[in-house]
């Protein structure tokens, strides 16, 4: 993730392309070089400041303080998944405890990730305007109200309130989830920026695992239900606390490609437009809304996949932890790879192949009664998918470059979510009868993500394309590489009119 000293470099007099400059012809009007070498003269809207007086050199320079609000994201990351799966994977146990059915105990996950739909156009408006700080600072204060509204409703066996809980952590999330793309281009250079937007971003995933695996052993009979909210919110409020004390930006901008993060960016309306023109877009973020939504139906599914074929809530938890923490070693490997060479076009075509796959295999799984089998499928669909997830949000910032990286990341994440939610409900109604053999298997449901993960497949297998080459560049790469050596000419003034 780079040198954890501080680099410098001097500053240089050399524009660079893609930067915004005052032009000659006075300060309101501002020269951007584009890609293709050509020069536009435009009025400073576009990710240049509306005041411009004063004139400084910028050193391309990385903090080690980068890695305590990295350390931060990672956390809360961690503790607002964990919140997400408390009950599913011990839905048998908790459905006893509020008298309740096993669907409705689904509909507190489900509920969650309706939830992050909500809350998903203030969190790229944040990130937008304000940057990662406050929407992790956002985050933290929703992540306690929820965790502890959630611990007094299930204290109290209020299935209500509980709702309620879950609701205010599932507002929390797309703060949290989508802020890794935008802190890794603000803090770190392009030697460790996929890597730290995979530590962040799978940071999520990890804390699902720990849910599916520890949560089972503290709730091992309906009346520890309650402490196992109460430990869950303990430790939630524990990794909170730091949120408040993340410094907002760098100095200075960890590279060329960044410089963009340390000036004001054009409208969202802009990025918006330019996003649903692409393309690459829909080919990027259609699989990966439906993949990272089969991952939390999934998740969420899974004991009850497994249990009716005589797996324990111990057995499905332990799959579960199999799924993401293989996922979560794989990336660890891929990621720093990536950061050094760089081809992240042939890594999701590679991926995506070895998701797709394994959910058809996986609809005879079950049946087989095998753990082994079960669990060689989880690890080969955990470390493609975890591969891919960070790989493809930053592939996506690269090739819209200079588009912000909050407003794709938000939405795809959005997607994910809710066609998380969609596909919990359409799997559970897919629930054989009790009358079927074995009763209540979820066959069906299988045959169905199966079906889907397929056809969706071949979108990102289309990538670069039909003579569409042009449109895969990796465009941030190129301002990072074709920037001077030294440094880049920014103009900045803050509050009190000095240079900042």
């Amino acid at each position: 993730m780079g040198s954890s000293a501080d680099t410098k470099r001097p500053g240089h007099k050399h524009g660079t392309a893609g930067e915004s400059s005052v032009d000659s012809q006075g300060p309101l009007l501002a020269r951007t070089v584009t890609f293709d070498g050509n020069i536009q003269t435009s009025p400073p809207t576009a990710r240049t400041l509306s005041r411009i007086s004063t004139t400084s050199f910028a050193e391309y320079k990385v903090y080690k303080r980068r890695f305590f609000g990295l350390a931060q994201l990672v956390l809360l990351n961690i503790v607002v998944s964990w919140d997400w799966l408390a009950f599913a994977s011990v839905s048998s146990t908790s459905a006893q405890y509020f008298g309740t059915s096993e669907t409705n105990i689904n509909w507190v996950s489900t509920a969650f990730l309706f939830a992050f739909c909500v809350t998903t156009p203030a969190t790229f408006l944040i990130l937008h305007r304000y940057g990662p700080r406050v929407a992790i600072i956002v985050a933290a204060a929703l992540l306690l109200v929820g965790n502890w509204v959630k611990y007094g409703a299930t204290k109290a066996n209020n299935f209500a309130g509980v709702m309620v809980g879950q609701l205010i952590i599932g507002f929390a999330q797309p703060f949290v989830l989508s802020s890794p793309t935008s802190y890794s281009n603000l803090w770190f250079s392009p030697a460790g920026r996929t890597t730290a937007t995979a530590v962040a971003s799978l940071a999520n995933p990890f804390g699902a695992a720990l849910g599916q695996l520890i949560s089972p052993f503290w709730a091992e009979s309906p009346d520890d239900i309650p402490n196992m909210i109460l430990y869950i919110a303990i430790i939630s409020s524990v990794a909170c606390v730091p949120a408040f004390f993340i410094p907002a930006r760098p100095p200075t901008p960890p590279s060329a490609g960044a410089v963009m993060d340390h000036m004001d960016r054009t409208s969202l309306r802009h990025d918006l437009h330019t996003l649903t023109r692409s393309v690459e877009f829909y080919l990027i973020s259609i699989p990966f809304m439906v993949y990272v939504g089969f991952f939390n139906a999934f998740s969420t599914l899974l004991n009850q996949i497994l249990e009716p074929y005589g797996f324990s809530e111990t057995n499905a938890g332990i799959s579960g932890a199999i799924l993401i923490v293989v996922g979560l070693v794989c990336a660890a490997i891929s990621s720093p790879i990536i950061d050094k060479y760089k081809f992240y076009l042939g890594y999701i075509k590679l991926a995506i192949l070895f998701i797709g796959i394994p959910y058809l295999i996986f609809v005879w799984a079950p049946q087989s009664r095998s753990l082994a089998y079960v669990d060689i499928i989880c690890a080969v669909l955990g470390a493609a998918s975890f591969g891919l997830l960070p790989v493809a949000l930053e592939f996506l910032v690269e090739i819209h470059y200079p588009v912000g990286p909050e407003l794709g990341s938000s939405l795809c994440w959005c997607g994910g979510q809710l066609l998380g939610g969609i596909f919990i409900v359409i799997m559970d109604a897919l629930k054989a009868s009790s009358d079927a053999h074995p009763p209540r298997n979820m066959k069906n449901a299988l045959i169905f993500q199966a079906v889907v993960a397929m056809i969706v497949m071949p979108f990102a297998l289309s990538l670069g394309l039909f003579g569409r080459q042009s449109h895969v560049r990796n465009r941030r790469l190129e301002i990072d590489r074709s920037a001077p050596e030294h440094g880049v000419q920014v103009y900045d003034e803050n509050e009190n009119g000095n240079v900042g």
